[in-house]
């Protein structure tokens, strides 16, 4: 399969095509509270809500803005790669990580701290993590084969998961420079702060491109959700469906981990979250998903501002404090729904 032909649906037709008319009260709810909280997070700084006199704009466009415009496109990227995989996967615990993008990017970012690169090159750090991320994932498509299923490419992306992991571990215990070790564990633990207009710039075609990827998956996994055999009689492709959600997962998540760290649990516990509003077919829980992402992660960078102004709190570790107690009430929620 050439990945060459994979083209990007516009975004514009998606949305229009993808959006059910049930489902248009949630999307317009998530949407609103995208925006109410985009604004939130331009006028929160280190002085309480409100933009100062002084330098107001250069504020707004340097520190604030940034922030708040990657908020947006890496919570859609990781809500929309965790909906997309959980339906190629036919798996509701796949997450964003699981084809090793995050994992790779993890470990590129963490050789450009490691080798000094990042104290030469300003943008040594998300180059290295987004091909870090391309690196890790075309080595799971590689072990998955041309012909691998979905427990293939499981398998596949959880073996070099954890050889990146290690990796990343070991070059950490490694570390002879106190700071560049402080350095990797922060970087690790994710966040948004320090973020420029160039990092928006940078990742930004990348995760946009990702999320037009998967947002086209949607009449496909459909079809996948009825099984492989009544998905090829349906007219789908599979090898190419499975191209297509790998790539877009890859450049959504590994642009998104290059820049921010680690974040997790948004791509899992987000599609959890909304399949309650819209059912269990794939193709209505992206758009919502997207939204979703966008929305929990800019309440949780609001969150971090507002307990810790002085930047003490990572975003990576309140996404994991917030996600976790609300995966095991799913837990909790689908055991009683088992036993009534």
């Amino acid at each position: 399969m050439n990945p060459m032909k994979l083209r990007l649906p516009p975004i514009a037709a998606l949305l229009g095509r993808l959006v059910r008319r049930e489902d248009r009260l949630l999307v317009a709810s998530l949407s609103a509270a995208t925006a109410l909280l985009a604004l939130v997070s331009l006028l929160l700084g280190p002085g309480g809500f409100g933009l100062p006199a002084a330098s107001a704009s250069l504020i707004l466009l340097e520190i604030r803005l940034p922030r708040t415009l990657l908020c947006i496109l890496i919570g859609a990227s990781l809500g929309l790669a965790g909906a997309a995989l959980q339906g190629y996967l036919r798996n509701p615990l796949a997450e964003p990580g699981i084809i090793g993008a995050s994992s790779g990017a993890g470990l590129g970012a963490v050789l450009a701290i490691h080798t000094g690169l990042t104290q030469t090159l300003a943008l040594a750090l998300p180059v290295g993590g987004m091909l870090g991320a391309l690196a890790a994932t075309a080595l799971v498509v590689l072990l998955a084969g041309e012909r691998g299923g979905p427990l293939t490419l499981i398998l596949a992306g959880v073996a070099v998961s954890s050889v990146a992991t290690a990796l990343l571990s070991l070059v950490l215990s490694l570390a002879q420079n106190p700071f560049a070790a402080v350095e990797i564990v922060f970087w690790v633990l994710g966040s948004l702060a320090d973020r420029s207009l160039v990092h928006v710039a940078l990742a930004g075609p990348f995760m946009v491109a990702g999320i037009a990827l998967l947002a086209g998956l949607g009449r496909s996994l459909d079809a996948l959700s009825l099984g492989e055999e009544a998905a090829e009689n349906l007219g789908v492709d599979l090898a190419r469906l499975r191209l297509q959600a790998v790539i877009g997962a890859a450049l959504a998540v590994g642009s998104a981990t290059a820049i921010a760290g680690t974040i997790g649990f948004v791509g899992l516990v987000v599609p959890h979250l909304l399949r309650p509003f819209v059912g269990e077919e794939p193709s209505r829980l992206l758009t919502v998903s997207l939204l979703g992402g966008a929305t929990l992660l800019l309440a949780a960078d609001i969150a971090v501002r507002l307990l810790t102004p002085a930047g003490e709190l990572r975003l990576g570790v309140l996404t994991a404090l917030i996600g976790t107690p609300l995966f095991l009430w799913l837990i909790v929620k689908a055991r009683r729904e088992l036993t009534t």
